[in-house]
């Protein structure tokens, strides 16, 4: 950690760097944060915690904190080295000034600033104050504390002036609602603004979706304390990691069982490019592997998980080679069979001035020099950890030769008992499949019914040209720990795979499928939830392109019939039902509870479920892959322990059926 005393000389005015003036923001706010949606609201408060974030990079900042207030406006604290306020050369205003109010002016353009930090462009600040109905920026360093004000669009309200903290005035009729109370540091940063609900079209922020976030940061940053607080709901965390990514790792594998006891782990440098990697296989069918530069995320991965992944693979298969696991004969292990069961976590920090992504979302690292850093530190590393850790060596590589078979006995599936089906393109549809006339995919909508009988009444109550019905008799396999073999191999799969016609595994082509929509339909009690969570399972695990896609729906179908005279009303849950029966409508009704959806005729199950007029869908998507993964292990896997735990803790959530 970098020592506080000279802090004035390593960070000054002569570190922001202008280079342009103000562009219309507010006019095209998608240029800058990619939408006026929650996405964009979302992407401001991200650009002030990561100015925050940079400073802990840095060394200087401790703690950094994010709250949400009861008027709609977010404040972001951290005890870094303050904004610069002193007058910068040549502009006649302060720096201050320059970094909140002028696109591309910052400390991250190579002067000195900043060496690594997530900013690229420098509009971040800037274009959170433009896009704002108010924004205030209180700055401390050297005892001197300052504020900057602004309103609608950045119009600057208060210059940098000094304040007395104890006594501070308003803007305007807006209430000071900083705390300061224990934020008491010798220098430090705060940040609040309040978006304009002129710009977007919703200024609710997503509490959930920031305390994963700051949880991620505080696994990036060791040693960091975090805070978030949501004054709306009255919820706080707080977060501190002293493992680092270690202990991220820990957290991924959580509940399941590990085959290497001791993770591997390296933090190095080369060329200028720090590397750190944690990696710990799992008995798990799938791979876990979650990406970073310079503390953003890469939900696409690039060149650094390049890296990692050549790495891994020579380093393996020159291992099992020497210590004769793989034999002469044998053929290599791929990069497919190396993945099964793989957590890692991979890292880097790089020159922000040569910080390259592929699109602006930074989703995808685009730089070199991080492909051949990694690859060269992880191949150093984990050669030596493979040595030394023979019997964790092993049970690495005893998990990939399995994976090997396994792919090669699905492959063998595929080509014996899906060749001639529609996998391969112009083949045979499943039998039981009532498919529409419409060939447009995006018009088309497929419907997964549990039953026969369920099957029969909504083939005579549905859409002829529109939707088609696809029968599941009996309930699917949980597919939670089932390789690709397993699942070719059963016919209620096959005919799924089939009918939705993109495929499964490494053939799986998302523009063959044949319908936008595929819509889970089982009855409405909980045997039916059961049903949904296999088939939501087997989606989510095996071909998670679709819900990615959007194109994977639960419909609602309702529980009660209530009539009354010539009147009748569908009840769609207990709760609904119990509040009905309060009503004077309810005192007359009476009230049939549907034992399915077989039960229904065929103009009931299209009013109440299939028109799109009128039924009631749940589309499926996944915000945070992480806690969905859990989740899923959790309620679907073999550990009986953890299942037990969940089930204890949301108990009293539960909605059970006892009739």
């Amino acid at each position: 950690m970098v020592s506080r005393e000279d802090i004035t000389n390593e960070y000054g005015a002569d570190q922001i760097q202008v280079l342009e003036g103000l562009d219309p923001v507010r006019k095209r706010p998608g240029m800058y944060i990619g939408s006026t949606g929650q996405e964009g609201l979302h992407h401001l408060v991200t650009e002030i915690v990561n100015n925050s974030m940079d400073e802990a990079i840095a060394g200087y900042a401790r703690h950094i904190k994010l709250e949400f207030n009861k008027d709609g406006s977010c404040t972001v604290y951290d005890d870094g080295r303050g904004v610069p306020f002193d007058i910068k050369k040549g502009y006649g205003v302060s720096a201050l000034e320059l970094a909140f109010s002028k696109l591309h002016a910052g400390g991250k353009f190579g002067a000195g600033g900043y060496k690594v930090s997530s900013g690229l462009h420098g509009v971040g600040s800037s274009v959170v104050n433009a896009l704002s109905e108010w924004f205030r920026v209180v700055t401390r360093r050297n005892n001197t504390t300052v504020i900057q004000e602004y309103e609608k669009g950045g119009n600057k309200v208060r210059d940098a002036e000094e304040i007395d903290l104890k006594k501070p005035s308003k803007l305007k009729n807006v209430e000071w609602n900083i705390d300061l109370d224990s934020w008491k540091y010798e220098n430090m940063t705060i940040v609040q603004f309040k978006p304009d609900k002129e710009i977007f079209e919703t200024v609710d922020f997503d509490f959930k979706f920031f305390a994963n976030q700051i949880k991620e940061y505080a696994y990036l940053t060791a040693g960091i304390k975090f805070e978030i607080l949501d004054h709306r709901s009255d919820q706080k965390y707080v977060f501190y990691f002293e493992g680092g990514i270690k202990a991220y790792l820990d957290a991924l594998n959580k509940n399941k069982g590990v085959l290497n006891q001791k993770p591997f782990y390296v933090d190095k440098e080369y060329n200028d490019v720090n590397v750190e990697v944690a990696m710990q296989y799992n008995d798990t069918f799938r791979e876990n592997v979650v990406c970073f530069a310079n503390h953003l995320k890469n939900t696409e991965g690039g060149t650094h998980l390049t890296g990692f992944r050549t790495a891994l693979t020579r380093c393996v298969n020159d291992y099992a080679r020497k210590s004769g696991l793989l034999k002469e004969k044998d053929d290599n292990l791929s990069g497919d069979d190396l993945r099964e069961g793989l957590t890692a976590i991979i890292s880097v920090s790089l020159d922000s001035s040569s910080l390259q992504f592929e699109g602006q979302t930074k989703a995808k690292l685009g730089n070199t020099t991080a492909r051949v850093a990694v690859e060269t530190i992880v191949k150093e590393a984990l050669e030596q950890y493979l040595v030394e850790n023979p019997k964790d060596a092993n049970s690495i590589i005893s998990k990939n030769i399995l994976s090997y078979k396994a792919r090669m006995a699905a492959k063998a599936a595929r080509d014996t008992v899906i060749r001639k089906t529609a996998l391969e393109g112009g083949g045979v549809l499943p039998g039981k499949l009532a498919d529409c006339s419409e060939k447009d995919s995006d018009k088309a909508e497929v419907f997964l019914v549990e039953g026969d009988s369920a099957g029969g009444t909504a083939k005579q109550g549905r859409n002829r040209e529109t939707q088609a019905i696809l029968p599941i008799f009996g309930k699917i396999l949980n597919t939670e720990r089932a390789r690709l073999d397993k699942i070719v191999d059963s016919d209620k799969f096959k005919d799924i795979i089939v009918a939705i016609g993109c495929g499964i595994g490494d053939q799986f082509d998302i523009k063959k499928l044949r319908y936008n929509k595929i819509i889970i339909m089982a009855d409405a009690d909980t045997d039916g939830m059961h049903i949904n969570s296999l088939y939501l399972t087997f989606f989510y695990r095996h071909m998670p392109q679709l819900i990615d896609n959007g194109s994977v729906y639960v419909a609602f179908p309702p529980l009660y019939k209530a009539v009354w005279g010539k009147e009748k009303r569908y009840l769609f849950t207990d709760k609904d039902r119990e509040e009905f029966l309060k009503t004077p409508e309810g005192q007359k009704a009476i009230v049939q509870r549907f034992k399915g959806l077989g039960e229904m005729n065929p103009e009931e199950l299209w009013e109440t479920t299939m028109n799109p007029e009128t039924r009631r869908l749940k589309q499926i998507t996944v915000e945070d892959a992480e806690a969905a993964d859990e989740v899923f292990t959790t309620l679907m896997g073999e550990e009986v322990a953890p299942r037990k735990r969940f089930i204890m803790t949301h108990a009293h959530e539960a909605n059970i059926d006892i009739t």
